[in-house]
């Protein structure tokens, strides 16, 4: 079928306001939002219920198109952009963003995939709950895009990352079919978790349309700490003597180098350093409770005296109101954006038993630095949940894009390898998409990528569902 008759097609289902073409409006959501890849479709369709998804993967099967499902477009690794060469629909799921239902007795809500986190948060908030998933993109970030990735964020500690969040998915299936997977029950054993497979799986086996969440009290009274520290190996004993005095209340605890501060007070305007003097590292706590707000943070105040004393910490600070307090999580949110403005970084986002992170992250630098002359290593992170932002700058005065076309693919192979041998991930939070291909299939145990490929056949035979992400080739092409 000819690309003019497949748009009318499109136009008929989901209406010609919902269906572009225009090289112009495309534009926006054909590059990654780190601008590393570009790729192309034949149209941006934007469906208004499951029904129109459901026709227009029909559609997609007839006449062999690629499907690209797209929520907010600030993945990190491509996975929500058609290849260059794909003949695609891009599927934005941005207007089916209804809040559907929310239950505060069953501590449940149930969205559809547009839904922006934000605005999940604030829906949980005015029925006294909270959605306890958060991270820097949360006013764009979509709920489907959140679970196609199984998205972490900063309190992964305390509850775990997106498919622990998720209690039932909707779903339209690579056939046309709708997955009607949206009950809340915390107890149901009848074989093969269907929503825990589309968790994680990137648009690879469908395009997740609504979602049901699980809801936690609310406790809306914080207390956030900024630490000083000699070392990361003394954040993790920090992280423990603070989780031994206060327990669950501790939901949030990530560990920043003095380099990474140092690149946000340069490059953030309206920042500013929470410590007088220099740190080696930092560390950002919050904690939270439904109770006496100034018990816990004496508590906190108790913990972090005798912690001073006994040298595991050298200064440290609480926020004295919740514009600090904003201010200090302002300094760890926007570290991607201070290092994207001081020029470009090999990023990994890989994970490694949290008991061995604070080794790692020392390790891994002095061996990063010492095998590629003059490159700087900033490696930051949710040290609870042992995930690690590793990221590699060019060596100071280089021509960074020059430095990292001929080294950044050593860079990464070299960062993979250490973290596989600490028993590690390429990819904590982020997933693959396209950026980590060719590293997860030269690195994944072969069984786990002959299964993913098994179920990959089995549910997407003709292969229209997101092409060319997660899922590596059994017999990739050799580059010429």
């Amino acid at each position: 079928m000819e690309d003019r008759a497949i748009l009318e097609r499109l136009e008929t289902i989901a209406g010609p306001r919902n269906v572009t073409m225009h090289a112009d409006d495309l534009a926006p959501w054909l590059s990654d939002w780190r601008g590393r890849i570009t790729g192309r479709a034949i149209a941006l369709v934007s469906p208004e219920t499951a029904e129109q998804v459901q026709a227009i993967v029909r559609l997609a099967g007839e006449t062999g198109l690629a499907i690209v499902p797209q929520g907010g477009n600030t993945g990190m690794v491509a996975g929500g952009i058609p290849r260059p060469d794909d003949r695609a629909i891009l599927l934005s799921l941005r207007k089916m963003n209804m809040i559907r239902s929310i239950d505060p007795d069953d501590n449940s809500i149930t969205v559809e995939a547009g839904a922006v986190l934000s605005v999940v948060h604030q829906a949980a908030e005015e029925h006294g709950r909270r959605f306890p998933l958060s991270l820097g993109s949360k006013d764009s970030a979509t709920i489907g895009g959140l679970i196609a990735t199984n998205a972490g964020g900063t309190q992964v500690l305390r509850f775990g990352s997106m498919r622990a969040l998720t209690l039932g998915i909707e779903a339209v299936l690579p056939d046309g079919s709708l997955f009607e997977g949206l009950s809340t029950l915390r107890k149901d054993n009848r074989g093969y978790d269907i929503r825990q497979l589309l968790a994680g799986s990137e648009g690879t086996l469908g395009v997740i349309t609504a979602a049901s969440l699980e809801l936690v009290p609310a406790a809306p009274h914080r207390v956030v700490a900024w630490l000083g520290l000699g070392s990361a190996r003394g954040a993790l004993a920090m992280l423990r003597r603070l989780e031994g005095v206060l327990g669950d209340a501790v939901e949030s605890f990530e560990l920043v180098p003095d380099t990474a501060l140092a690149l946000v007070l340069e490059h953030i305007p309206d920042t500013r350093a929470p410590l007088a003097g220099g740190h080696p590292w930092h560390a950002l706590v919050e904690l939270r409770t439904a109770n006496d707000p100034e018990e816990m943070r004496k508590y906190c105040e108790d913990v972090l005296a005798k912690a001073l004393d006994d040298g595991l910490i050298a200064d440290a600070v609480l926020a004295e109101s919740e514009g600090q307090a904003a201010a200090f999580w302002k300094l760890r949110e926007v570290i991607s954006e201070a290092e994207r403005a001081d020029g470009m970084a090999a990023k990994h986002d890989v994970s490694v038993p949290v008991s061995a992170m604070p080794e790692f992250i020392e390790t891994a630098r002095e061996a990063v630095e010492a095998r590629f002359a003059g490159a700087r290593v900033i490696a930051f992170g949710h040290l609870g949940d042992g995930n690690v932002h590793f990221n590699v700058r060019a060596p100071a005065g280089s021509d960074d894009r020059a430095w990292f076309a001929q080294t950044g693919d050593a860079v990464s192979r070299f960062v993979h390898d250490m973290t596989r041998d600490a028993g590690g991930s390429l990819s904590a939070e982020h997933g693959i998409g396209q950026l980590k291909l060719a590293e997860f299939g030269r690195l994944a145990d072969p069984v786990r990528l002959a299964t993913m490929r098994a179920i990959k056949q089995a549910l997407d035979p003709l292969g229209i569902m997101n092409p060319g992400k997660l899922v590596p080739l059994a017999n990739p092409p050799k580059n010429p």
